[in-house]
């Protein structure tokens, strides 16, 4: 099951990248917070501190995670090429 599908790359997702250590991503719509949390953790090596998910209006789901303070969602970004 491919649960990440996709970062958001919008200036409201790079802020939180920047001022609340936090990325946004689109995820399946059959995922939940527990394997998004493991998927990010597994992927990159970061610890998670939090996961909350929504649905978009066009009917994607999309989750923002929350990293723990000792790793840096700029780092990610900066792999993911979403910042430079």
């Amino acid at each position: 099951m491919n649960i990440l599908i996709a970062p958001i790359k919008t200036e409201k997702a790079v802020g939180k990248i920047e001022f609340a250590n936090t990325l946004t991503f689109e995820v399946s719509m059959d995922s939940d917070k527990q394997s998004i949390k493991q998927e990010i953790e597994k992927l990159f090596g970061v610890k998670v501190q939090n996961v909350k998910t929504f649905i978009t209006s066009r009917g994607k789901k999309r989750a923002l995670i929350k990293l723990a303070k000792e790793s840096k969602a700029e780092d990610i970004a900066v792999k993911l090429k979403m910042v430079t």
